[in-house]
């Protein structure tokens, strides 16, 4: 994800502040890691310097002076760009329980043990994951990256079931390779 580009989007409603992209941004990708907010002002920075946003002046509400962003001509156009790209598939997909599937074969470990922790592991984060998505009150974007990530997970089990099934071939070609 482009936190560029998001905070470009989030700013596309109006000037705001980073402690205000910060919240913002966690309250519209709940499901997402949240944003530091060293990662904020260090991309509201590039941004400025980049000429895709621009301060806006300064406010304090009772509080420390926040300057203000807003994203600037130059700035909605490079959204737009972006928000209309085709994301391609990708060719290979970097998988790190395939990974250590393999690693460990090659160190003599216990790959169908592995498997099954794994399951389990996947299991219980689809049982939270349809809690919140169930839960009285919850957003539509909650509910979306929810349905994203059980998909995902759910794609996931699946391999992991068909490599249980390809797990003696496996394990021989790792070991005449």
């Amino acid at each position: 994800m482009s936190t560029r580009h998001i905070l470009l989007g989030l700013l596309a409603g109006g000037s705001s502040h980073g402690y205000d992209l910060k919240r913002r941004h966690d309250e519209r990708f709940p499901q997402a890691r949240p944003l530091a907010y060293g990662q904020v002002y260090t991309t509201l920075q590039r941004l400025v310097r980049d000429g895709l946003a621009a301060i806006d002046g300064t406010e304090a509400e009772g509080g420390p002076e926040r300057t203000m962003y807003r994203s600037t001509d130059e700035g909605a156009r490079e959204l737009a760009k972006w928000a209309g790209e085709i994301t391609p598939p990708a060719p290979f997909v970097a998988n790190e329980i395939f990974a250590k599937l393999v690693v460990s074969i090659l160190a003599g470990g216990d790959p169908a043990g592995y498997l099954r922790a794994q399951r389990t592991a996947h299991m219980a984060r689809m049982r939270e994951l349809t809690a919140v998505k169930t839960a009285p009150g919850a957003d539509l974007s909650t509910v979306l990256a929810a349905d994203y990530a059980l998909d995902h997970l759910d794609a996931d089990l699946r391999w992991m079931n068909t490599t249980t099934a390809r797990l003696t071939n496996l394990t021989a070609e790792v070991h005449t390779a």
